[in-house]
């Protein structure tokens, strides 16, 4: 019995902190720079062949009970000139207790700035799926909190928008992939506090330094801000290799540390994996996150896709 009520105790520790009002309940990733349709819809490559596809999953906290994972999924192509088109789907769990699915279909429009300039403007539109299982929780206190009394099955309308500037050598993107504040739980009886999700807004940007015929130096970032919450920075240094492997650190400031490598291999498919080394006081509750990332492109004619995807898309340089 002591051990399940430690186990709930800290699965609503974690939804104390994922659901209540003003604080950040977006996922977290560390390989952004190559999830970057799902962060903002104005992601473009403008490679008229091309059809880019891309899983990611993330465990946070490994070895805490409840600990998030997160599992991605999106594809993203020219549909013709100066239009893009994509979709994306995000499936969050908390334990088994709460689950929350995002699924977004995508639009950007990419206007010529110069001969290697390119500025997009993007949209998505889509729905969430959220619902919590609150069967079998174990309160020390006498009176537990209501906002814990009743399983949740909700569905909600969202719109995201962004833009995004890129040439062969760099992109910076700002974007809100949910503009419209959900609430999860209602007020009841005076006692449930309501728990909104925030609008939050990314800046991502990266840049690709060629040292020489084999080495390439690829310093990306990302920061998230949300209201009431402190601001998130993630920097990312990575050194690609004959561009096939690439290996790198990342910092989230005042959060963890992070080790990145990927590999090419083969012409259309990449997979790479990523650890997280928590620096905050919840470093005592778990041996750290851990993400891996497939990457894949298609080739609409059927013909050889070198020259496209890989070499020219801004996730790859």
């Amino acid at each position: 019995m002591k051990a399940n009520r430690i186990k709930y105790n800290l699965i609503v520790v974690l939804l104390l902190c994922l659901t209540r009002t003003q604080a950040q309940q977006d996922p977290q990733y560390t390989q952004y720079m190559y999830n970057m349709s799902v962060l903002n819809p104005a992601y473009a490559t403008d490679e008229a062949d091309a059809i880019n596809l891309g899983g990611l999953y993330r465990a946070q906290w490994v070895g805490a009970v409840g600990g998030p994972t997160t599992g991605t999924f999106f594809m993203h192509t020219p549909l013709k000139k100066r239009i893009e088109v994509g979709m994306s789907i995000v499936h969050d769990e908390i334990g088994d207790v709460v689950k929350e699915s995002n699924v977004f279909a995508d639009v950007a429009y990419v206007l010529p700035l110069g001969e290697k300039q390119k500025l997009s403007f993007g949209i998505k539109a889509g729905a969430t799926f959220f619902s919590t299982n609150f069967n079998g929780f174990v309160f020390t206190d006498n009176l537990p909190d209501q906002a814990f009394a009743n399983n949740l099955s909700r569905t909600y309308p969202n719109i995201g928008v962004g833009t995004f500037y890129f040439g062969e050598k760099y992109y910076v993107g700002l974007s809100a992939p949910n503009l419209i504040r959900t609430k999860h739980l209602e007020t009841q009886d005076g006692l449930t506090r309501t728990g909104v999700e925030e609008i939050h807004y990314f800046l991502t940007g990266g840049y690709v330094f060629d040292l020489n015929d084999q080495f390439k130096f690829k310093p990306a970032f990302m920061t998230k801000a949300v209201s009431g919450s402190p601001v998130s920075l993630d920097v990312t240094a990575n050194f690609l290799y004959n561009n096939m492997l690439e290996m790198g650190v990342g910092y989230r400031v005042g959060d963890a540390v992070s080790g990145l490598v990927n590999f090419r291999i083969t012409q259309n498919l990449r997979i790479g994996y990523a650890y997280d080394y928590t620096l905050s006081n919840l470093s005592r509750f778990n041996s750290g996150s851990h993400e891996i990332m497939v990457l894949f492109n298609l080739s609409k004619s059927g013909k050889n896709s070198a020259g496209n995807g890989y070499d020219k898309s801004p996730r790859f340089f």
